[in-house]
């Protein structure tokens, strides 16, 4: 960033201060002018002069009022205008006081609206113009008497041109951030619809085939030992329900998938079978971790298996990304009842162990993994230090819990 942007923006970050600079240059153009002489015994001829006392008062009251000109915009003006009013009557030769009122007329006008620009400006003009030829030691013909009618014209005139370009741009860049906004909420709505409707279809199909499916094999079950040849005819319409099921997942779940999104995996999805062969993984990154299980004999359905592995993934991971290098951790998977219980605890050794802190998602997807089954999750701090990940996950599914697929329907 240059010098010129850099001050530029303590600026506008400082106003009271600009309006100091602002002040000390008019100041300074006032004390100037006040030194001039315009008019010589022989006609219009410029000379030096030596102003006035009172004269120099009022530039010095004048420039001193400005410096609050956008706190108090209409008691500056008046402040600057009488201050004007004043040289204007008794001037000779006139200081030119009247530049401090131009100045905060045009703050006026550019602060606030057009009928108080058109009422303040007109009284401004009309008493300074009036004064200045009625009661003023020169003619009223005089060109600093029109001077001062030009010079009031102009700042409220310029004042209230900037203002309406500043409300024009500030119309346009709101209208613009509104259509922005609007158009990212009718993305979200399509996108939203979008799910919904392959969510339907989705259910739609394969609620169709599944229950076609248990239909079947309830059939079969029950004609298995007396009919057996009904029994594989129901088995052949299970499996062709099975594959037509198959086949209409894979083409709408088809649908949400990139161009660049990898092949669908053909291994079977992970469990806690596989959870030596996580913590290995782990362990040779660096991090230290130990694994208690109370499990062991029991099968779990494949959600909850699944579920159950990605807890432990995402929560170890979150350990090592957010715990530090000293980081320890504590892995337990307990049979309580009907439900399986998976802990993973750490000791909290970094200073940022808040795995939300980042921004990541992680503990969302495991409390809607974990929702999605019935089950709870519990996330937080520990007393001491340390960070706990508590996943409560029923043994028997939503699936499981209907009933006995073998009975006929």
């Amino acid at each position: 960033m240059s010098t010129i942007e850099r001050a530029r923006l303590w600026l506008k970050a400082h106003p009271l201060a600009l309006d100091a600079i602002l002040a000390a240059g008019v100041l300074a153009c006032m004390v100037a002018g006040s030194f001039v002489d315009p008019r010589g015994p022989d006609g219009v001829t410029w000379g030096v002069r030596t102003p006035a006392s009172l004269s120099l008062v009022l530039i010095a009251l004048c420039s001193t009022a400005l410096v609050f000109r956008r706190r108090a915009p209409l008691t500056v003006l008046a402040l600057t205008g009488g201050f004007s009013l004043i040289e204007s009557v008794i001037g000779d030769p006139r200081a030119p006081v009247a530049m401090s009122a131009v100045i905060a007329l045009y703050t006026v006008a550019s602060t606030t609206d057009r009928p108080t620009t058109w009422r303040v400006g007109l009284l401004t003009m009309t008493v300074l113009t009036g004064a200045a030829m009625l009661a003023g030691p020169l003619p009223w013909y005089a060109q600093e008497n029109l001077g001062i009618f030009a010079w009031t014209g102009i700042g409220a005139t310029a004042g209230d041109a900037v203002r309406s370009r500043r409300a024009f741009v500030h119309a346009i860049r709101e209208r613009a951030e509104r259509a922005e906004r609007t158009r990212e909420e009718e993305a979200r709505r399509r996108v939203a619809e979008e799910r919904l409707r392959i969510a339907r279809d989705l259910h739609d199909v394969v609620a169709h085939h599944i229950a076609l499916v248990n239909v079947q094999a309830g059939v079969a079950a029950h004609v298995m030992d007396k009919r057996p040849d009904q029994a594989k005819e129901a088995l052949a319409h299970v499996r062709e329900a099975s594959r037509s099921a198959l086949n209409e997942l894979r083409a709408t779940v088809g649908l949400l998938r990139q161009s660049g999104d990898p092949e669908a995996p053909t291994e079977p999805a992970p469990g806690l079978d596989r959870l030596d062969e996580l913590v290995g993984t782990f362990r040779n990154a660096g991090l230290h971790v130990e694994v208690a299980r109370a499990d062991h004999g029991i099968t779990l359905p494949a959600a909850v298996d699944l579920a159950a592995f990605r807890v432990i993934q995402e929560a170890l991971t979150n350990v090592q990304k957010h715990a530090g290098t000293e980081a320890k951790a504590e892995v337990s998977v307990v049979r309580v009842g009907p439900n399986i219980e998976v802990t993973v605890l750490d000791n909290g050794s970094g200073e940022d162990d808040d795995p939300d802190s980042g921004g990541g998602h992680g503990l969302l997807g495991m409390r809607e993994r974990v929702t999605a089954l019935r089950g709870t999750l519990t996330t937080g701090p520990r007393y001491g230090g340390g960070f706990r990940v508590h996943a409560i996950l029923p043994v028997r599914t939503r699936t499981a819990a209907t009933g006995d697929p073998g009975e006929p329907a």
